[in-house]
């Protein structure tokens, strides 16, 4: 019984740390690049992830919040992440580079 237990606090331990790069995975993409992607709203994951990752840290696993909150991850990781990040600079907040630059680098002018 005691290897049982030990493999459910595993289990739950791996629940709260995916839920938890989810949900910080999703802070750190920009606001637009969720409309760029045609997805919900930046809001409307943190807000989603935020519940999961609280419902993992509250309820056993053998209930079925954790297992809801679950999908909801699975969907995040697998449909918004892989749209966000086929965006142009990942959907990260990035340091923007001169107004001079071009596509492939700065533009001097023929300098």
């Amino acid at each position: 019984m005691q290897g049982f237990t030990n493999f459910m606090w595993l289990l739950s331990m791996a629940l709260i740390l995916f839920s938890g790069f989810a949900l910080i995975d999703a802070a750190t993409r920009r606001e637009d690049a969720y409309r760029a992607a045609d997805k919900k709203t930046k809001p409307f994951w943190l807000i989603i992830l935020g519940l999961a990752f609280v419902v993992n840290l509250i309820f056993n696993i053998l209930s079925f919040l954790p297992i809801i909150g679950l999908i909801a991850t699975i969907v995040y990781m697998v449909d918004v992440r892989p749209a966000l990040r086929s965006l142009p600079g990942g959907g990260r907040n990035q340091r923007r580079g001169s107004s001079s630059d071009g596509p492939y680098g700065p533009w001097n002018g023929g300098r």
